[in-house]
């Protein structure tokens, strides 16, 4: 894990609120402020991912603050685990450097991808393209894909990934692809 992955962009932090004993709203200690960063991709170019939340159900469980105990367990081995939480969702920050560009792949997912810094490019399989700026969101389902930055500036997305069934097309199951994306674990 590279814990120390740098950029120029702006440091990321997150807070999380919970209930105090009174049931009133309180910020929670239970995952630290600032999201740590760690390298994936390529050794000489890699992008950075952050990863901000998961949970592992849906409805989330709140009681008892369960999802935070899950959420703390899950930062702790944050580069382990896949694109995609199997029952849950993730919620996770990319920067992607200059001319940045990610292997086309798949996940078994509902994405929201929003542009957070930059412009990006989503390239699908069929070669249609949108650019995405600032503010900008992609609803991406199940597709193959590749984002590309085409600037000389770093970029920042965010992604809610929510787990989804595989997509059929034609009785062909489309399952996950990861397009050989290094430092990245298959789903689970």
């Amino acid at each position: 894990m590279t814990e120390k992955f740098n950029n120029p962009l702006p440091q990321l932090r997150r807070f999380i609120t919970s209930h105090d004993k009174n049931g009133k709203a309180v910020y929670s200690n239970a995952a630290p402020e600032t999201v740590s960063f760690w390298a994936v991709g390529s050794k000489s170019d890699p992008a950075g991912f952050g990863l901000a939340y998961t949970t592992t159900s849906s409805p989330v469980q709140l009681n008892g603050d369960k999802d935070l105990a899950k959420f703390a367990e899950e930062n702790e081995r944050r580069t382990e685990g896949g694109l995609v939480k199997r029952g849950g969702s993730v919620m996770r920050f990319v920067d992607y450097p200059p001319r940045g560009v990610s292997p086309m792949h798949r996940t078994i997912s509902c994405d929201y991808a929003v542009v957070i810094i930059g412009d990006m490019e989503c390239l699908l399989d069929s070669g249609e393209t949108r650019t995405l700026g600032q503010g900008d969101v992609l609803i991406q389902r199940g597709t193959m894909h590749q984002w590309i930055n085409h600037s000389d500036s770093w970029a920042r997305m965010l992604y809610v990934l929510l787990d989804a069934e595989e997509v059929e097309v034609n009785g062909q199951q489309l399952g996950e692809e990861l397009g050989g994306m290094e430092g990245v674990p298959k789903s689970h």
